[in-house]
């Protein structure tokens, strides 16, 4: 052995093994412009491309720390379900896609549900996230999504649910389907308590959670640019044999077309959801609330608050108020 192997190799590995890790992810580039932007003024933009304006997908738990009062909040327990019920296996087991998505996410499953104050007003909240399997509705995420309602029928609070999704999780089968009629009556519930719900749909939402309690709600908020449908675009123009609209099955075109009630940009959805709240309540708004949802918001607000002065009980949602 000479001097090489001895001193000079054992010293590259130790100078090798103290190198500090450089993260890979320090720029992050845009989708629509190409843009590359710094990682931390990205976070620090709530995940909104400061030139662009684009909406990037946000992780729960910094959407909860965006949308509480100072990110004050705390996470509701979901009651277990069973595990791969019908021990269904493609090209891997669905255990083992579970465990991965559990390592990646650090979450149980899709749903993660919270409560909270908005503006003082206690408040529970739900972020359904697509980095869990697409956001894919099954018995758990479906059972999640049953216990924010409830939990807000049983602390008398309003319901906000941040969705995105690409639909029913095809490892369950007909047990995923049935979390539609599920969610359907627990959305139900909350309705006779006399309680409004709110609906953030985020990109994308799509399949059966748009077909059940997305579109269920009192108010109907899209953020900027996200998709909602129900098949895909392809699948639709290969049906009918036609060219779809540009734009088609983004929040901006269904918001031109009534179906949602608004397009708030994410740095707007507190304000807006906060006020929409204190009139849906009858409660008095913070003074700091008065001024502060966007035009569009404050046009929709006129038309959710005649909607419910015509009737106590009833806080069915409003007709899109298009106004300028």
């Amino acid at each position: 052995m000479n001097w090489i192997d001895n001193f000079v190799r054992p010293k590259i590995r130790s100078f090798l093994s103290n190198k500090r890790d450089t993260p890979e992810n320090l720029w992050v580039k845009d989708p629509e412009s190409g843009e590359m932007v710094f990682y931390r003024d990205l976070e620090a933009n709530q995940w909104v491309v400061p030139n662009s304006g684009y909406h990037m997908k946000i992780k729960p738990a910094d959407r909860l720390a965006n949308f509480f009062d100072g990110g004050v909040y705390q996470t509701v327990a979901i009651p277990a379900v069973p595990v791969d019920p019908l021990k269904f296996r493609d090209q891997k087991r669905y255990t083992d896609r579970l465990k991965e998505q559990r390592a990646k996410t650090g979450a149980e499953d899709a749903v993660t549900v919270a409560t909270g104050k908005l503006y003082d007003r206690e408040v529970t909240a739900a972020v359904q996230d697509f980095d869990f399997l697409g956001g894919s509705l099954g018995m758990a995420a479906g059972q999640g999504i049953i216990t924010g309602l409830e939990t807000a029928a049983q602390r008398k609070t309003p319901f906000v649910l941040f969705v995105s999704s690409g639909g029913a999780r095809m490892q369950e089968g007909i047990l995923s389907l049935m979390q539609m009629p599920r969610t359907t009556v627990a959305v139900l519930r909350l309705r006779e308590a006399g309680l409004p719900f709110f609906v953030v749909f985020c990109d994308p939402t799509t399949g059966g959670v748009t077909a059940s309690y997305a579109m269920l709600g009192d108010v109907h908020i899209a953020e900027p640019g996200a998709r909602i449908g129900f098949a895909g675009a392809r699948v639709i123009e290969q049906t009918i044999r036609e060219k779809l609209p540009k734009g088609f099955q983004r929040s901006e075109y269904l918001y031109e077309h009534g179906m949602v009630d608004m397009v708030v940009h994410r740095h707007n959805l507190r304000s807006t959801i906060g006020s929409l709240a204190a009139i849906l309540t009858k409660a008095e708004a913070p003074g700091e609330l008065t001024n502060s949802a966007p035009a569009v918001a404050r046009a929709s607000l006129r038309d959710v608050a005649l909607a419910a002065e015509g009737d106590d009980d009833d806080l069915a949602p409003p007709s899109a108020a298009h106004a300028e």
